[in-house]
């Protein structure tokens, strides 16, 4: 009977967790606005449960490090750099919208650190440092 229950292949694994991700991230797009509600048929914005999405991903990302294959570990990067460029944005905009003759001039500055941070991601740097500035 064990022999039943190890018998799913790696190639499953890897589909089943690609697709987990994928859903985590167009949950956390939902939320941002990228993909509209679909009751609504119009994009809604909901940045902190976007947030808690965006922040599910990093969890793992980081649970999971040195244990995902290539593919697994390229796509989880890519969702999770695209969803926190995503979040910068929106909250930039979102806080601009709110009161523009104030939050403009200190919002592009504060933005600028925080949209560089995910190039030097890629380089290998801890993501822990992108997540604490984009919650800020």
């Amino acid at each position: 009977m064990a022999e039943v229950q190890t018998s799913t292949n790696a190639g499953e694994l890897t589909q089943r967790f690609i697709e987990f991700v994928l859903m985590q991230a167009q949950n956390a797009a939902l939320f941002l606005g990228q993909i509209p509600n679909p009751q609504t048929g119009k994009g809604e914005v909901n940045l902190e449960v976007a947030k808690m999405f965006i922040d599910q991903l990093a969890m793992i990302q980081e649970k999971t490090r040195g244990n995902l294959t290539s593919e697994e570990s390229t796509v989880l990067r890519n969702a999770l750099s695209n969803l926190q460029l995503a979040y910068v944005e929106v909250a930039r905009e979102g806080s601009s919208a709110a009161s523009p003759e104030k939050s403009a001039p200190e919002t592009a500055p504060a933005g600028e650190p925080a949209a560089q941070e995910p190039a030097a991601d890629a380089e290998g740097e801890s993501r822990k440092k992108f997540t604490k500035s984009y919650g800020a």
